[in-house]
């Protein structure tokens, strides 16, 4: 499909948006959105971390689970988690049980602890784009990998930060509001 496609209520969307009941409210409300804050920030790349593989509307559905199992992704209380938590994780049916996701989201949680308030915040914004350049017209305008999403997946591996390539950076870019990839005729542009 190409350009926004009208829902029932007579709004046009990004077709993703409609694709599932769930995305109608994180679409409308949420994608795109600027959002600030180190444990805030700290949620979307844990989640876009889980996310890596399967379908978006997977973690969408569990978002609550992931955020009762990691501490509403405080990332002082996820750092001071150890292996007794490790375990627990890996039997929550909550969440995505990953060994691999699960032991970034923690080592994460770490390396973030040790540094200073609005840091990571500063991290990530640091990478915005531009927002000059033109809106998508189709979801083939919508790119999967940007030269900032590369240095922005770079610079967080460099500090430290594990499960983050390319990809999942933009994926980040994309939920955070520092790009806007709601297509041209989207009501939520």
């Amino acid at each position: 499909m190409s350009g926004a496609v009208a829902g029932t209520d007579g709004l046009l969307r990004c077709p993703w948006g409609l694709s599932a009941e769930d995305y109608v409210a994180y679409h409308d409300e949420e994608w795109g959105r600027p959002v600030h804050g180190d444990d805030a920030l700290y949620e979307r790349l844990c989640l876009e971390a889980f996310q890596s593989g399967l379908s978006w509307i997977t973690i969408l559905r569990r978002r609550e689970g992931f955020r009762t199992a990691f501490a509403g992704f405080s990332i002082a209380a996820v750092a001071e988690y150890d292996e007794t938590d490790a375990a627990r994780l890996l039997a929550d049916p909550g969440i995505i049980r990953n060994r691999a996701k699960i032991e970034a989201t923690l080592a994460n949680a770490r390396v973030l602890a040790g540094w200073e308030p609005g840091e990571l915040d500063e991290l990530i914004w640091s990478h915005a784009p531009d927002p000059a350049g033109p809106a998508p017209l189709s979801l083939a305008d919508v790119p999967a990998v940007t030269p900032e999403s590369t240095a922005l997946s770079k610079a967080l591996k460099k500090a430290g930060i594990r499960f983050v390539g390319p990809t999942t950076a933009y994926a980040l870019m994309q939920a955070c509001g520092l790009v806007n990839d709601h297509l041209a005729d989207c009501s939520a542009r």
